[in-house]
């Protein structure tokens, strides 16, 4: 079956279940089975994230261009706003855990160094350090980019350090007996056969740190889709917390979906797939 065949019949297949979720959901709604307050229809829902996806005020020449209007919903500039969140605190604790987890993997003296440490943080979860974070780098973007960073820290590291210390000693022994320098065994046969331990970190920091994001966003700054939903729920308005809940899968499933893709393609190699 061709590739592109076979995609569209995974992503019908996908589909069906949520369709059948909807269904009963506006099945509920349409018998008053439930309040609508408590949890209104996806008719609703729907209708509500179309207004949070549309511009605020109607279009004015003077105040700027048409393309600058037609970003300018609510929806939009806070998606915006958490994803630039999610990359820069991703960037940094996957930047810093990256060449840490290489050296632990590498080297069981700068593993006793830092193992200890490191098991006692990790079980911390980043939610915890909200109040120091507040208290550390007060409101705004850098508390945020804080927490996500931690949040992405932990799985970019363990995985790396797995990655490093379950390369097959075959390879290294062969290496060794061709004469390999540290520097090629390190770049032509460690970090080769690491990669796939690697990626699946960076694919789970990404989704922690969307998570962590959403909950920063809560309590240290004034926009993002987590502050939305917190501002829906003072005013009860639980249609628009369903629809900032369903923006948050949406662009959660498209990150996964580039990222698996991108596994897919950077390990061509290790799957046999390369021509």
């Amino acid at each position: 079956m061709p590739a592109a065949a076979s995609s569209w019949r995974q992503l019908a297949i996908g589909l069906v279940l949520p369709a059948v979720v909807v269904a009963l959901w506006q099945t509920v709604a349409v018998m008053g089975w439930v309040n609508p307050q408590v949890l209104p229809s996806p008719l609703a829902v729907a209708e509500k994230w179309i207004a949070y996806l549309l511009p605020l005020q109607p279009y004015d020449p003077a105040a700027g261009g048409w393309l600058h209007w037609a970003v300018s919903g609510e929806l939009i500039t806070d998606s915006i706003s958490s994803l630039y969140r999610v990359v820069v605190g991703f960037l940094i604790g996957g930047g810093l855990a990256l060449p840490l987890g290489l050296a632990m993997g590498m080297s069981n003296r700068v593993y006793d160094w830092f193992n200890v440490l490191v098991q006692m943080v990790r079980p911390i979860p980043p939610i915890a350090y909200i109040p120091l974070s507040m208290l550390w780098f007060g409101l705004g973007n850098p508390p945020a980019v804080f927490l996500i960073a931690l949040g992405a820290f932990f799985p970019v590291l363990m995985n790396t350090i797995a990655g490093v210390r379950q390369v097959d000693g075959i390879y290294i022994r062969a290496a060794r007996n061709l004469g390999a320098s540290g520097f090629t065994m390190f770049t032509r046969v460690i970090l080769p056969a690491a990669v796939p331990y690697i990626l699946s970190g960076v694919r789970i920091g990404i989704g922690t740190a969307f998570i962590v994001v959403i909950v920063a966003e809560m309590v240290a700054v004034n926009n993002g889709l987590g502050f939305r939903i917190l501002e829906a729920r003072e005013y009860f308005w639980s249609d628009k917390i369903i629809a900032g809940m369903i923006t948050i899968g949406l662009i959660g499933l498209a990150i996964d979906v580039a990222m698996n893709k991108l596994n897919n393609h950077l390990l061509r190699w290790h799957r046999g797939l390369e021509n």
